[in-house]
């Protein structure tokens, strides 16, 4: 017998995330995770009529891969995985890891043969399938965000079971007021930035595309990033962990760049043109989501925090910028982590983590646990 809350989990996701209808094919795509939620996955998708598919993958194969990965290799790997999800209408993630560094000793050149190359198949599954990406409760994940593994286990269903159709009235008003905004200016300890964001889509992402969710994104116009910002989130990319990543910007561009491993930073920054600009700007309002893990589908959404985004753009909220990269850095506003202001042409739209216009604090903590 199943574990009920993966029933109550996979109905989120192949109902409310993904809507499959009856005919659907979807694809079923789980790293290290145990066989009893992909089951429940195909059940429940099947029971609306749907058909599954299952690709089982692991990290450390990956990471072996990966380790000696050559051009041809991996363009025949992207012709291979393409044909694949150019069948699917649906397509579901699950992606868990028993090492959360796993990957940090392939090499970056490598690393950067294998994400250009796949690029065409990532760019399917966003713009062409209906998506969402899971990560999966382990414990390494547990250990990470300083929690037993039960009690980790407990906030992981709590989280991904959240009641999203609380966000909707919030977000919608939000993607509204994102929409008909020219300058943004964030204020914070380290942090002082002035972008705009006219005339390009804001989008809202309340469960149908990733789980935990919680966030509405749009793109700074692509050469109008000013100033510097501090992230106070501790962030994995490629495998290797950074801490106190700090961005200068000058006409949009990366200018300066440092962590506790400003090396590794400059080189993936380097990766392309494209990796020093901006493609994404989203705020972060996910109530049970408080604390940094160092996995980015739960850290993007953290409570008042905001996340700024070097490298590609999405194809729905779009400034034209284009790279292999797209990496998520996160920056908690809340008054335990120094607090800090979101102007909107010069209105304060969010301070010290909670929004302020009445129609927006639909978005705060309180209304969407359901104490206010």
């Amino acid at each position: 017998m199943l574990d009920p809350r993966l029933d109550a989990l996979a109905e989120v996701l192949t109902g409310f995330s993904t809507n499959l209808k009856k005919g659907e094919r979807f694809l079923i795509d789980a790293y290290d995770v145990p066989p009893e939620i992909v089951i429940a996955l195909i059940r429940s998708g099947r029971s609306k009529g749907a058909f599954p598919f299952v690709n089982l993958q692991s990290n450390t194969i990956v990471r072996e891969l990966l380790r000696g990965a050559e051009e041809d290799q991996y363009r025949t790997l992207c012709d291979f995985e393409l044909a694949r999800m150019t069948a699917m209408d649906a397509y579901l993630a699950l992606r868990g890891s028993h090492n959360a560094t796993e990957l940090s000793d392939v090499e970056p050149g490598r690393m950067q043969v294998a994400m250009k190359l796949l690029q065409p198949l990532l760019e399917r599954r966003v713009n062409n399938t209906k998506w969402v990406v899971l990560r999966w409760p382990t414990a390494a994940m547990a250990q990470m965000a300083g929690m037993s593994t039960e009690a980790f286990e407990d906030f992981f269903f709590k989280v991904c079971t959240l009641d999203y159709s609380r966000m909707t009235s919030g977000m919608k008003a939000l993607q509204a007021l994102m929409e008909s905004t020219d300058q943004v200016q964030i204020k914070g300890p380290g942090t002082d930035l002035t972008f705009s964001i006219k005339g390009i889509p804001a989008v809202s992402c309340g469960g149908q595309h990733n789980i935990p969710d919680g966030e509405v994104f749009s793109c700074p116009v692509r050469d109008s990033v000013e100033g510097h910002v501090q992230f106070n989130a501790p962030t994995i990319y490629q495998g290797t962990a950074f801490d106190s990543v700090r961005l200068a910007f000058s006409k949009g561009k990366v200018v300066e760049a440092s962590a506790n491993n400003t090396g590794r930073l400059n080189a993936i920054l380097n990766s392309d043109e494209g990796a020093r600009y901006i493609g994404e700007f989203a705020l972060g309002f996910n109530p049970y989501i408080q604390e940094p893990m160092r996995d980015i589908l739960f850290d993007e959404k953290i409570a008042g925090s905001f996340h700024f985004t070097p490298g590609q753009a999405y194809e729905r909220a779009d400034n034209g910028n284009r790279s292999q990269v797209h990496w998520d850095l996160v920056c908690i506003q809340r008054p335990e982590y120094g607090g800090g202001e979101v102007y909107f042409d010069h209105k304060l739209v969010r301070k010290d983590g909670l929004f302020v216009p009445k129609d927006i604090q639909a978005l705060n903590p309180a209304y969407l646990v359901g104490t206010n």
